[in-house]
């Protein structure tokens, strides 16, 4: 079995989250829609201007005549039904997507003809694969922090309470780092089934040797049971690992890139081969993600050490499509390499699975 490389420790100074970009890409357009802007409003030759002036001098002499004639009967001028119009050169805007409308002071209040800057819609996802940003810069990576976990205990209760701390983090890590690149980032919800099987948005999950741990639609499930505490005992590094990895599925999840790649697979079928290489690739790049998590934690003063780090290595190789007789994970082989391109060098570019060769995702 391979040995991990004692006493190389990921980079320190250079590994910082990518700098602030300026303002974000536009959000990609549905297919079919096109981005267009509206015509300016026609320009009015001098006649038709002097018109006008002649025609708002005869309103207003027949507005001085109405207003006499309604003061001479007493009657009370209720609602009237009428109510300024804006200008037909002032073009209507909608309130953005997910924006209240805004309520009218009055009814026969007129609209405001201010013109207003275009809404921020806040960050947005980046549905791309190999060119992603994220995935482009050969200097980011996540800062070497310090990460504390409670003791391993293999009980409901204290794995909950690693995994929580494990989760916090994961956020400290990854959030950051996707926030630089203006994407949309929040913490998945933590959950901790107890039964032989539990409810997603992906539908009910069975639990067992497949379902350590299990991400879907912003949610991140653990089960005591698919833990094979029975088999691992005390080894938090081995929890770590496919914690992160599954972790990893939530950064792709805010990125796009776990949007894109299921475009591609439901594009091709999912179990064809061409669906089953995109699954391949999305998957190997979570473990490359775990793998940079481990190696920008290990030996920095808190309790991710190197025996956790080392463990975690070897039990790579023992995770994979040989193991689990599939073929949407990637062989044993791939799993490991992987996950330790991750942690060996702590650089995102090292985890672009989607420009890799399809020989390096078998």
């Amino acid at each position: 079995m391979t040995q991990p490389p004692h006493g190389n420790l990921p980079p320190r100074g250079p590994v910082q989250p990518p700098p602030v970009p300026g303002p974000p890409p536009a959000a990609p357009w549905p297919p079919g829609q096109h981005h267009h802007y509206p015509a300016p409003p026609p320009r009015r030759s001098p006649g038709a201007i002097i018109g006008i002036c002649l025609g708002a001098v005869a309103v207003l002499v027949l507005g001085l005549v109405a207003i006499v004639a309604l003061n001479k009967n007493d009657t009370p001028v209720a609602s009237t039904g009428y109510q300024n119009t804006p200008s037909p050169s002032a073009p209507s805007e909608l309130p953005p997507a997910g924006a209240s409308s805004p309520q009218s002071a009055t009814a026969t209040a007129p609209p405001s003809m201010s013109s207003s800057a275009p809404s921020n819609e806040g960050p947005q996802k980046i549905l791309k694969l190999a060119d992603h940003p994220i995935l482009l810069d050969k200097n980011a990576g996540l800062q070497n922090r310090v990460c504390d976990l409670p003791p391993w205990q293999s009980t409901q209760s204290g794995a909950e309470a690693f995994f929580t701390a494990a989760s916090n983090c994961l956020n400290a890590a990854w959030g950051p780092f996707l926030q630089a690149y203006h994407l949309p980032f929040t913490p998945p919800s933590l959950h901790f089934p107890t039964g032989a099987s539990f409810e997603t948005e992906c539908g009910t999950i069975q639990v067992g040797i497949a379902t350590a741990a299990y991400y879907c639609e912003n949610n991140l499930y653990v089960p005591f049971r698919g833990l094979q505490t029975d088999q691992y005992g005390n080894n938090p590094g081995v929890y770590l690992a496919l914690f992160a990895h599954e972790y990893g599925h939530h950064v792709q999840e805010v990125a796009g890139l776990m949007d894109a790649a299921w475009q591609k697979i439901y594009e091709a079928g999912q179990n064809s081969p061409a669906g089953l290489e995109m699954s391949r690739r999305k998957e190997l790049q979570a473990q490359c993600f775990s793998g940079m998590f481990l190696g920008a934690h290990v030996d920095q003063g808190g309790t991710v050490t190197r025996d956790m780090y080392n463990k975690a290595w070897n039990d790579q190789e023992t995770r994979g499509d040989n193991t689990s007789h599939s073929r949407d994970h990637g062989t044993n082989a791939h799993y490991a390499a992987w996950w330790r391109a991750g942690a060996t060098n702590n650089r995102i570019t090292d985890c672009n699975t989607f420009a890799a060769p399809a020989s390096e995702v078998s």
